[in-house]
Formats: C-alpha cells, sequence, structure tokens
C-alpha cells in the first residue's frame, strides 16, 4: 500500500521545517518569528496528511517577544527524540538567545526554555551518537573574521543533556560546499554507513538557496565535500519557474528503511510571494554513500508517492484531531469557526508578540469579544490582533461581527498583514468602512463607504496579486475597494522571513485594552471564515 503527498504539504507560513521520527509518527516543527505561541507541532503517520497537536512555546514564559519586529523572535528550530524525550532546540533572537525545550509528549507541556550558554549564531540542531553523546551543531559568523556578508562556518560542541551544558572544545568544521558560500544554515547531522553526514542550506534563503551536503569518518571533521553538490536547488530553473527558494532541508528514515526529506520553498505569483515560505517533501535514495534527491528528477515534484498506508487524522479515533474533538483545522484546509459555539480557540491561531493578559474571551452563545487595544498594526507593541496563516493564492476570508454604536477613534476588522509596515485592512468605525493600504508603514485609503451600526460582515477575497474588500448586508454584496494591488504585501517587496497572516482586530486610538483591572470596552465577533477559491 501506498499514499500519495501533494506538495507543499504544509501550505502557507510554515518555514524552516524540521522533523523527526519515532517508530510510526513522525513530528514536524516550524518557525514563527514573532508570532505567538510559537513552533507549531505537527504530527502524521504517512508523511502526507498532518494535523496539529499543539505548539511549543505557549507561554509567555517561554517566550518573550517584547519590541520583535515581524521578522525576529524564533528562527529555524530542531525536533529530536532520544530515549522517550522529545527535544526542541531553536534561537530567539529577540530575547534570550538558544535554548532548548523538553518534553515526553509532542503535545505537551513543554519545558520552560535551558538557555544555552556560549551558543552563539543561529540554526542550532541536535544529534545523539550512539554511544549516548549529544552533540550541538549550529552556525555563527567566521571566528576570523566576516570577508563579506554571510562569511559564516557550521560549529560542533558536546551538549551535557543533564546540565543542559555546552561542554570541551568547539570546533568550525565546515564553510559550505561552493566557494565563497553565503550563509550555510541549517546545519543537521545523521550517522550511516560509518558516515558523519552534515545536511546544510548555502546560498541564502531567497532565488539562491540550495541543500548541500557533505560527510565524515569522525564527528569532528575532517568533512568531504559531495561533488554533486548541491542535492538539490531551484536556483538553476529561471526567474520565472513556479517553486522557487528550495533548502532548509532536514530527513528521515520510515520502519521501512525509505528516506524522506522536508524542506522549504515559494510559490510565488508574478515574482512575488505573499504566503511566505512553505513546507515541500522530497524522496531521498542513497547512491554510492551520498543521498540523492528525488532520483531521476533532480526537483522537486507537484506529488510524492510513499510506501507508507495512507492515514486521515478526521477519521482515525485514535489521532488528536478526533480525541480533541477537531478542536484544530488541518493544515491547508477551508475553515469555519461559529465563536458562538467555541470554547477555545484552535492551536492555529496566531498573535503578534505576547497578547496582553484579558485581550479576548469566548462567550457561549454570543461570540468572541476583542478588546479595543490602544496598539496599532503598525508599531512593534501587542495589539488586539488574532490570525490564521494565509494558505493559497485565492481564498475568501469573512468575519461576522456586532460592532454596535461605535465610538469616535473605536475601528474593528479584517486585516490582510504582511508586517508592521505592510497590510491591507478593511476599518469600521462610527459611521464609515474605510479599505486602508499600508506601504513602508504609511496609510492610503483606498476606498471608502457608509456603514451602519449593528451586525455586519465584513469580507476579504484575494485572487493571485489583486484583493476585493467589502461589507455583506442583508444577502447582499458591498464592494467597498476592489481589484487592489497587493504586490506590497510580498517578501519581494517587504523584506523578512514572514508569509501574510489574515484576522480580526479592534483599535482604540489612546485608550488601552485593560484600564485598572476593569474591563474596556469590547468587540463581539460571532463568526470567521476563510475558504480557499
Amino acid at each position: 500500500m501506498s499514499v500519495v503527498a501533494h506538495n507543499p504539504i504544509m501550505p502557507g507560513f510554515y518555514p524552516d521545517p524540521s522533523v523527526c521520527a519515532v517508530g510510526g509518527d513522525y513530528y514536524l516543527v516550524n518557525s514563527t518569528f514573532s508570532y505567538f505561541p510559537g513552533l507549531p507541532v505537527m504530527h502524521s503517520r504517512d508523511l502526507a496528511h498532518w494535523e496539529q497537536i499543539g505548539n511549543v512555546m505557549d507561554r509567555e514564559s517561554q517566550l518573550p517577544l517584547a519590541g520583535a519586529g515581524h521578522s525576529q523572535g524564533l528562527f529555524a528550530p530542531t525536533i529530536r527524540w532520544h530515549e522517550g524525550v522529545f527535544y526542541v532546540i531553536c534561537t530567539n533572537v529577540s530575547c534570550g538567545g538558544t535554548y532548548v525545550v523538553t518534553a515526553e509528549n509532542p503535545e505537551g507541556p513543554w519545558s520552560e526554555p535551558y538557555y544555552l550558554e556560549g551558543a552563539d549564531g543561529i540554526d542550532p540542531s541536535l544529534f545523539f551518537d550512539r554511544d549516548g553523546k549529544c552533540y550541538y551543531i549550529g552556525t555563527h559568523p567566521n571566528p576570523a573574521g566576516c570577508r563579506y556578508d554571510g562569511d559564516w562556518y557550521i560549529w560542533i560542541q558536546e551538549l551535557d543533556i543533564g546540565s543542559m551544558k555546552l561542554v570541551g572544545e568547539r570546533k568550525d568544521v565546515w564553510n559550505g560546499a561552493m566557494r565563497d558560500i553565503i550563509w550555510p544554515e541549517g546545519p543537521h547531522l545523521y550517522q550511516k554507513d560509518g558516515y558523519y553526514y552534515i545536511l546544510h542550506a548555502e546560498g541564502g534563503t531567497g532565488p539562491d538557496h540550495a541543500v548541500a551536503v557533505c560527510r565524515s569518518r569522525s564527528v569532528w571533521g575532517p568533512y568531504e565535500n559531495n561533488f554533486c553538490n548541491p542535492i538539490l536547488t531551484h536556483r538553476h530553473l529561471g526567474r520565472d519557474y513556479p517553486v522557487k527558494y528550495v533548502g532548509h532541508g532536514d530527513m528521515i528514515k520510515t520502519p521501512a528503511g525509505e528516506w524522506y526529506m522536508v524542506m522549504l520553498a515559494v510559490r510565488p505569483r508574478e515574482g512575488y510571494t505573499t504566503m511566505g515560505r512553505e513546507t515541500f517533501l522530497a524522496k531521498v535514495i542513497w547512491e554510492e554513500g551520498w543521498p540523492v534527491v528525488n532520483p531521476g528528477v533532480g526537483m522537486l515534484t507537484q506529488e510524492v508517492e510513499i510506501d507508507l498506508p495512507k492515514w486521515d487524522p478526521g477519521k482515525e479515533k485514535g489521532s488528536f484531531t478526533c480525541r480533541s474533538g477537531f478542536r484544530n483545522c488541518v493544515p491547508g484546509s477551508d475553515r469555519e469557526y461559529d465563536f458562538t459555539k467555541i470554547g477555545r480557540l484552535g492551536d492555529e491561531f496566531l498573535f503578534l508578540r505576547n497578547p496582553e493578559e484579558g485581550m479576548y474571551r469566548l462567550a457561549e452563545g454570543e461570540g468572541l469579544y476583542l478588546k479595543y487595544g490602544a496598539a496599532t498594526l503598525k508599531g512593534l507593541e501587542n495589539p488586539s490582533y488574532i490570525g490564521i496563516r494565509q494558505q493559497h493564492h485565492g481564498f475568501e476570508s469573512a468575519v461576522c461581527m456586532e460592532a454596535g454604536e461605535l465610538a469616535g477613534g473605536h475601528r474593528a476588522g479584517l486585516a490582510l498583514v504582511q508586517s508592521n509596515e505592510y497590510s491591507l485592512r478593511l476599518e469600521v468605525s462610527a459611521g464609515k468602512a474605510e479599505v486602508i493600504l499600508c506601504e513602508k508603514g504609511l496609510d492610503h485609503v483606498v476606498g471608502e463607504t457608509a456603514a451602519e451600526p449593528g451586525e455586519t460582515t465584513v469580507f476579504l477575497r484575494v485572487d493571485g496579486l489583486k484583493a476585493t474588500l467589502g461589507l455583506k448586508e442583508s444577502g447582499r454584496e458591498c464592494v467597498v475597494a476592489g481589484d487592489v494591488d497587493i504586490r506590497a504585501l510580498s517578501t519581494e517587496t517587504a523584506g523578512g522571513f514572514v508569509g501574510c497572516t489574515v484576522g480580526m482586530y479592534a483599535i482604540a486610538d489612546g485608550k488601552s485594552a485593560v484600564t485598572d483591572g476593569e474591563a474596556a470596552e469590547e468587540i463581539c465577533f460571532r463568526r470567521f471564515s476563510y475558504k480557499a477559491l
């Protein structure tokens, strides 16, 4: 029996994937940068169908994000399992540095962070050797001094997992497969047939991204280059190829002995990427002691046949999805959230930085109440914003809200957020609705209409690089702004490492979300939906 995976296996903003195998179960994590909670934990039994079973960093004590820019916070994580314990290692570039958290159950709870003194750089990974030793591998600036931007080295040091301290000498072991390469990143260590292998990315997480590999008989090197490097890249396929930026891989072996690799890539439209870096899958074989990715093809494919029986988390009674009563939505799926019937938000919901205590509440039969906060989406504070990842080039998102009589300065609505400097918003305020496109931190009103108080449905419809926003009232649709150009909401324009999210927000200019411990004014969202077009 076999199953077919469709790429990307994790559509939308799921960058820097890392995967581990525990028997017949597979667990995957992704970076989240300044979004909270951090590092979603995905589970699968066939590598094709995935469910979210939680988030590694779901407490502010684990994940301080005060003042973090959209592309700061949590960089690339690694997940590993050893002798009954799960380990996730990551770097919070905004606060604390590199840390390890542990859990006996990947659904959580995960421990408080063990910050690693001396672990400079980013993209850390762990390797458990057969003799029981654990090794840290990561990347940092050239110790002799960077000759150019991106002149970094991959380094290794033993990690005492009992004390969570780096011990012994560290050694710089590799700086990339190509001459004068930039950004050797995302290194992972494996052992096979007497060799230690370093799988890593190089070329920067953009058009020149690539996966390369080297090997040694000793964990300390010297490492020899694979003359077939890079073993996977799309940088030679031209500017208009539909899948680009391929790199940052991690590998696992199934119980049947097959090898697979996860990696990130993007799917731009007309050269612009709004969904960010997504997670893809490829098959790996070994020839003459080296990994070969998608043999006979040499690049990513739309489908990957996997020698595993099909597993459907929505039908398997033992899955987290079924056990939790479908609390979380399957990645890539349509979503219909009726907040009048929901007791808690699913793990797929995201906040910007650490949400203020009491920022929202769910009331049975009424909906989700979101406080009007003082922080806007354009700052680096904690705005009253709750969103999910954009997962498709074409989608419609809508929210039904009970605004009541909006006072001056109170605004609420629906937003497509790339960063604090780039967003598209439909704001309902006292007597009017405005569509606002924010570019380089400057707001531009691109549409306006009158709005009646009371229950209102706001919608956002995206078709590639065009967006239409409006209101739905009494079964009629009122377009406030159509064919809005959203190329600015791409990483090519805005920069950074994140994809767009879409969600609900509420702002009260000059007023705080909570005043002297008393509940401030709030808006009620009845329903929220996301549907692929």
